[in-house]
């Protein structure tokens, strides 16, 4: 008997109409060698707005990582929301797999929307397509915001014991998950605290329509990560570029917020946003949002600080104080946030 209802699509097609509903309009872009781009893209671009462009992970479509939040950036910002390739409705027949090759993509799509200036905010995997970005396009690109993105990690981090799993293949099985299984292991990778009981059937459902489609691919897309990387080659971003990191992130250890922060120097800031793992956009999303307008849009001065000790390799790691913590609730609790310079 052929499956009648599907919950994730169902889910799918209430993001689109919200999307749609939120001023942005689907858009398919071919860039004339093999490759298709889809981006959701203002349906009235404002000039008195500046340009946002939201760059997802590894996980489902853009509109399902961007969508606990896109209602704070739609009143401030003309925002676009691409599908890298591989994901969503993008694809290409070329063989790269870099995520240098997915900036230029989403260069391409920009361009051809006219877009001639912008910020970045760039999550996980799309934290590195975010800041090849920023290095190919510096013109166009006025700030970045990488989110647990392992932007600085080296190919021997694998080896040396740094990631709870140290083979790429395990990894990917993890990322991409094809059993009910796997998707709790990749919870509790992701979510200091994972949902307790999801049934295997809603499980399926979701990989079913959202994680079944060009995986050979998608490995080959985290293969490409690591391959050959060394910190000493990793460019240094002239742009003011936000960093923000969960304190237990299992997947990029909090570990290379602070190596990526010491690479880029005075000019980065970190923010460590505390209880929370690498889908801390889930988690905490009123915090994240915080941040991400003080640095985008906002001009304040510096807050106090007062020194923490928990990185000693850190030298110049500060916290907020107790009198200039922000006061930002979730379900009425205070919420743990600490910035590092």
């Amino acid at each position: 008997m052929s499956k009648c209802f599907s919950l994730t699509a169902s889910r799918n097609w209430c993001y689109r109409s919200y999307f749609s509903s939120s001023g942005l309009r689907s858009t398919i872009t071919d860039l004339g060698d093999g490759t298709i781009m889809h981006c959701w893209v203002p349906k009235t671009q404002k000039e008195s707005k500046p340009n946002l462009l939201l760059i997802h992970g590894f996980g489902a479509n853009a509109m399902w990582q961007w969508g606990e939040i896109l209602r704070f950036f739609i009143p401030h910002f003309n925002v676009y929301v691409p599908d890298l390739v591989f994901f969503g409705d993008s694809y290409t027949t070329r063989p790269d797999r870099s995520e240098t090759f997915q900036a230029r993509c989403v260069k391409r799509v920009m361009e051809g929307r006219s877009v001639a200036k912008m910020s970045v905010v760039g999550l996980s995997y799309g934290g590195f397509v975010a800041y090849r970005l920023a290095e190919e396009w510096g013109e166009a690109v006025e700030r970045v915001v990488i989110c647990c993105a392992g932007v600085a990690l080296e190919e021997k981090d694998l080896e040396e014991g740094l990631f709870r799993v140290s083979d790429l293949e395990v990894a990917a099985e993890i990322l991409l998950p094809q059993t009910a299984g796997k998707m709790r292991e990749l919870m509790r990778y992701t979510f200091v605290k994972p949902p307790m009981v999801v049934p295997s059937c809603l499980l399926m459902d979701f990989i079913h329509v959202m994680c079944s489609e060009h995986v050979e691919e998608k490995k080959e897309l985290i293969q490409a990560i690591a391959k050959d990387r060394k910190l000493k080659n990793l460019p240094k971003i002239p742009q003011p570029t936000l960093i923000v990191w969960g304190d237990q992130d299992q997947v990029f250890p909090l570990e290379l917020g602070y190596r990526l922060k010491r690479h880029l120097g005075e000019n980065a800031r970190l923010v460590v946003i505390e209880n929370t793992g690498h889908a801390f956009i889930a988690e905490k999303p009123k915090e994240l949002y915080k941040h991400l307008k003080t640095f985008l849009t906002d001009s304040v001065p510096p807050p106090s600080v007062s020194t923490s000790p928990s990185d000693p390799n850190h030298e110049n790691k500060t916290c907020l104080s107790q009198s200039s913590k922000p006061q930002l609730t979730k379900s009425g609790a205070e919420a743990d946030i600490r910035i590092e310079y």
